[in-house]
């Protein structure tokens, strides 16, 4: 390392150089020189100077073609893939082409996949095996193929890294192909195929930086191949390895839903009290919390989490849904203040079935309340939501009649049931909008108080 840095530094020194203080160099060599020997230490962004100053100004020198390979791989070192492309293109000109048999294909086909044109690179790369399976490049070229198939999601990618691991065994790109392999096999669904490679990979590679993926996938795999309680282990396994993963929301959630579908009873506490006691909590945690006292019949442990759900999330979309499910549970056992409150706070949702929802229950709360301007309020809101579900939007029409009445304003309500009587989809409440209207043209033929409403309408 130390030889390494005191080359480069040399270069960097020799490459500035004023041209008088370099007389016995010529400027061509000088600059070649650098080019090439700053690629090889690694200082890309001298190489790339060099090299096309050389490039530029020297056309004519026989060391051209082997600049230009060189100038394409310090472009594409430093992300510069279109240029990188122009060269290696320009590269191709030259007969014999620079560099080693096909290099120049091969890394026209790394700069393609850069600039994620794949059907592209895919076809340079395939030049490469075409022309000499045996070539130093093939393994590359064919590690590259495959990754073209991963990235547009083609049945193929299997077969390509499967053909990778068949060829080459031993080589260093080997354990990433295998886990890919893995990957592409999970993504097809084939389950069962993927999890003995993931498990061969795990107990070869636990130092691998694709290691804690690989964890990941096994569990992923595990779960959805038919076996659950394994899965969650691994998953579990994975989270106390890699703590900080951005798969470790993912990997939760996924223990959460399979103890609660496969888990026995006190499994599913536990897993309830761990998410209530998390810190730092998340609202994915509080409402997978919710979800589990759901389906172990503990409505107070459910508005609990709940509860702490909108305390600590206000503003989360889940928050939304938790607000409208204590209204509806508030709603239940006639707290109508309480679900008038909580539908209030649930309008705010920007999820249409939600806000909509959530308006109905405001507006048939405050009817309870007998504070009828606020329901009709309500009710006109979720009326007139286009989105809204048929069901929800001849509710709240029917509720709007019953508030219009409440105030008197007949014609309105008149209005509000025979919509509801012509094309509400439930029957029950077609009959008794039929009811509400032949009982209010009665109020305004005659004078005479209407037929209340039925009890519970």
């Amino acid at each position: 390392m130390k030889r390494r840095g005191f080359t480069a530094l040399a270069f960097l020194f020799f490459a500035f150089l004023p041209l008088s203080a370099a007389r016995a160099v010529e400027e061509a060599d000088r600059l070649f020189l650098v080019g090439e020997r700053a690629t090889a230490d690694g200082i890309v962004p001298v190489a790339r100077r060099a090299l096309e100053r050389f490039v530029q100004e020297f056309p004519k020198d026989s060391r051209l073609p082997d600049a230009v390979l060189l100038l394409g791989r310090a472009r594409l070192a430093v992300g510069d893939n279109e240029a990188a492309l122009e060269a290696f293109k320009r590269a191709q000109t030259f007969q014999p082409p620079p560099g080693r048999p096909l290099e120049v294909k091969f890394w026209e086909g790394e700069a393609l996949f850069r600039l994620r044109r794949f059907a592209d690179a895919r076809a340079a790369y395939e030049s490469v095996l075409k022309a000499d399976a045996t070539s130093p490049l093939a393994p590359e070229a064919q590690y590259g193929l495959a990754w073209t198939e991963l990235e547009q999601k083609h049945a193929e990618a299997a077969k390509a890294f499967r053909e990778f691991i068949d060829t080459w065994p031993t080589h260093a790109l080997a354990p990433s192909a295998t886990f890919y392999l893995a990957r592409a096999l999970v993504e097809q669904r084939r389950f069962n195929e993927a999890v003995p490679l993931l498990q061969g990979f795990v107990a070869k590679n636990s130092s691998h930086k694709l290691a804690p993926d690989a964890r990941y996938l096994l569990g992923m795999a595990k779960v959805n191949g038919g076996d659950p309680r394994a899965g969650v282990a691994d998953l579990r396994a994975f989270i106390e390895a890699a703590p900080q993963h951005p798969d470790v929301p993912a990997a939760r959630a996924v223990i959460n839903e399979t103890l609660a579908r496969h888990g026995d009873r006190q499994e599913m506490q536990d897993t309830y009290a761990a998410l209530m006691a998390q810190s730092p909590t998340t609202a994915e945690a509080l409402n997978d919390a919710a979800g589990i006292a759901g389906r172990l019949a503990r409505p107070k442990d459910q508005e609990a989490a709940w509860k702490k759900l909108r305390a600590e999330f206000p503003d989360h979309p889940l928050a939304h849904r938790a607000a409208l499910d204590l209204a509806k549970a508030a709603f239940k056992r006639k707290d109508y203040k309480d679900a008038a409150t909580q539908a209030q706070a649930a309008t705010k949702s920007e999820e249409d079935g939600v806000r909509s929802e959530a308006l109905l229950l405001s507006g048939e709360s405050e009817l309870k309340l007998k504070r009828f301007p606020i329901a009709a309020k309500a009710f006109e809101a979720a009326a007139e939501m286009k989105s809204a579900d048929a069901a929800v939007r001849y509710r709240a029409l029917a509720g709007l009649g019953l508030a219009r009445e409440e105030q008197r304003e007949w014609r309105a309500a008149l209005a509000a049931y025979e919509s509801v009587a012509a094309k509400s989809p439930d029957p029950t409440l077609r009959d008794w909008a039929k009811e509400r209207v032949v009982a209010v043209k009665q109020r305004m033929s005659s004078g005479g108080p209407a037929v209340k409403p039925k009890s519970g309408s």
